[in-house]
């Protein structure tokens, strides 16, 4: 485990150029809570990115069965974590194996790293660091087309959303 930072630059919020959709739903990150001891990642693809409560925010939605849902409730802070194309395969396995089983970084080779107090990885292309704001449970009784939830949930367990107050935002410097 490194537990300086000497890969990521702090940048300002302002500066951020990227389009949420294209990040979120075609890049992928990792989601990631715990200690440097004792965390968990998994790989997502929704979210969203806002200003609510007058605060830029992070909103993120796990399911209830997943490793990961432990983490986010027991720690006031999380990461989301982008990654350049090349570590695409790894952001596939951490998806697809749970953190339960296998040691996710020692699999991937992905190196762990501490960051404002929480954990992500010295691979990174960029890092939100964020602070739990909002816990709240998706609910059936919620959903206005049943279309939605049959697609999404007929077989599979709810999500929590966890939205995330963004306190710092970071960049791999050039090299």
């Amino acid at each position: 485990m490194i537990s300086e930072n000497h890969f990521l630059k702090k940048k300002d919020l302002k500066t951020l150029t990227c389009n949420p959709f294209n990040l979120i739903g075609d890049e992928w990150d990792l989601l990631t809570a715990g200690t440097p001891e004792h965390y968990n990642t998994m790989t997502a693809s929704w979210g969203a990115m806002g200003v609510l409560w007058g605060k830029p925010t992070f909103h993120c939605f796990v399911r209830t069965n997943r490793y990961t849902l432990d983490f986010l409730n027991e720690n006031d802070c999380f990461t989301v974590t982008f990654f350049d194309p090349d570590q695409h395969a790894a952001l596939s396995y951490c998806g697809s194996h749970s953190g339960r089983d296998v040691d996710k970084a020692k699999e991937t080779g992905l190196t762990p790293i501490l960051l404002d107090g929480s954990t992500t990885f010295a691979q990174a292309r960029s890092v939100f660091v964020c602070r739990k704001l909002y816990v709240g449970a998706i609910e059936e009784s919620g959903f206005v087309l049943p279309e939605t939830y049959s697609k999404w949930y007929d077989k599979e367990p709810l999500h929590r959303m966890f939205i995330g107050e963004i306190t710092a935002y970071y960049e791999r410097e050039c090299e």
